[in-house]
């Protein structure tokens, strides 16, 4: 089993590659003890061939792969590709386009929501991957050919399950919903790690604005520290860390040391001065600067019912159209959904709109009903909108009042 180990060689074989209007890529690599993922072997294949390349060659030059990346003549093909798209977005400094990502796919053809690769392969080829080699050190030379062909199954396999959910897709017309997904998943925003943001990566165990302004600047410098030494997150100070410090707000090395989540001896290390000078960062704010700790959402007065029912119709919706729940709408969107007819939620926009969308704003509207057919539960239409109990009512007492006045009406008459 041949492995790439020179530039030369791999311009050919992208080169051959580009030929095509598609190419299968998966790529096996390792991010335990660093904060970026560190790419060990580059797995593809065309309709007539497979190759792999050692990406920790000495000397190699990942230039001609990353030429094969750009090229928009050619799609490129991935299982779950985010984690793949992030390591060319780190090495290449770009988002490979146009991206099809078989996972994707599948959830809006009816596979689930997020099958693993192995299960799809079952499912459409009929094929059983042995994952014997799947816990593998990737870094390690050599590996063997065991190993190798595992890898390679990783994008041979993929091609007959591309061509099947492409053409599975074209006979429903829902290629389309699955390019939406892609431009998400190929935005440089899914991928851009910005230290201000770092917060939002954390539980808010925060009330008081100073709070939230420490926990800001500790997540803040914990990104960029990790960035610049290439080590998990956790490895520089670790989140029960930050909220300890964000609540107490220690100035000095022997209060920072008093800290039950702080390891004995940290106190004296360049990253506590580090964290004693966030900490002060913050402090130094003016009150009127100090940031808004963010509200959870409110729900409206019986939203709960409405979301409980949104979720059935979603269900019934999802299996009816053979469609991962999943890919139609959130939770969070269900929630928005039933605080508001205008929410911005892409479960109100395009497909899903005509798919879901409408028919959950109808059955807020009293306009779909929720019905037991036998042993299923099923949508129908109503021909008149189910009043709420509170207009229901309401309606009743104006009846009541315009029957009262009619009665005292007839009876003047009748006296006069």
């Amino acid at each position: 089993m041949h492995m790439i180990t020179t530039t030369p060689e791999l311009a050919e074989a992208c080169q051959r590659l580009a030929g095509h209007d598609f190419v299968t890529v998966d790529t096996e690599f390792l991010r335990e003890t660093t904060f970026w993922p560190k790419l060990c072997v580059i797995q593809m294949a065309s309709p007539d061939e497979a190759v792999l390349v050692d990406a920790l060659a000495d000397g190699l030059d990942l230039a001609p792969f990353f030429e094969l990346m750009r090229n928009e003549a050619v799609v490129k093909v991935f299982h779950a590709a985010r984690q793949d798209i992030e390591i060319v977005y780190h090495l290449g400094g770009f988002i490979p386009h146009p991206v099809f990502d078989t996972q994707v796919a599948a959830m809006v053809c009816g596979f689930g929501d997020s099958i693993s690769y192995d299960q799809l392969v079952h499912r459409v080829t009929a094929v059983r991957i042995d994952k014997s080699s799947r816990f593998t050190d990737w870094s390690r030379r050599p590996l063997s050919d065991k190993q190798l062909t595992y890898a390679l199954a990783d994008v041979t396999h993929l091609r007959d399950v591309y061509r099947f959910l492409k053409a599975n897709l074209a006979e429903q017309n829902r290629s389309h919903w699955v390019a939406d997904e892609m431009e998400i998943l190929t935005s440089v925003g899914t991928y851009r790690n910005e230290p201000q943001d770092a917060w939002k990566r954390l539980k808010l165990r925060v009330r008081k604005p100073i709070e939230f302004a420490v926990l800001q600047e500790l997540a803040a410098w914990r990104e960029r520290e990790a960035h610049n030494r290439d080590v998990p997150r956790n490895r520089i100070l670790k989140d029960d860390a930050i909220y300890e410090i964000a609540a107490q707000q220690p100035t000095s090395t022997q209060a920072l040391a008093a800290l039950r989540t702080i390891p004995r001896g940290f106190e004296r290390s360049r990253t506590a001065e580090d964290i004693l000078t966030a900490v002060k960062r913050a402090l130094d704010l003016p009150k009127e600067q100090l940031p808004q700790v963010p509200k959870g959402r409110t729900a409206p007065d019986g939203s709960a019912a409405a979301v409980d029912l949104l979720k059935v119709l979603l269900k019934l919706v999802s299996e009816a159209q053979g469609v991962a729940a999943k890919v139609i709408a959130t939770v969070e969107d269900l929630e928005k959904i039933a605080a508001s007819d205008e929410a911005d939620v892409a479960a109100l926009k395009g497909w899903r709109r005509e798919l879901f969308g409408e028919a959950a704003l109808k059955l807020k509207r009293g306009e779909v009903a929720l019905a037991f057919n036998g042993k299923r539960i099923v949508a129908v239409d109503q021909d008149e909108p189910v009043q709420a109990p509170q207009a229901a009512a309401s309606r009743k007492r104006r009846g009541n009042r315009q029957k009262d006045q009619k009665n005292q009406t007839e009876k003047i008459a009748a006296a006069q």
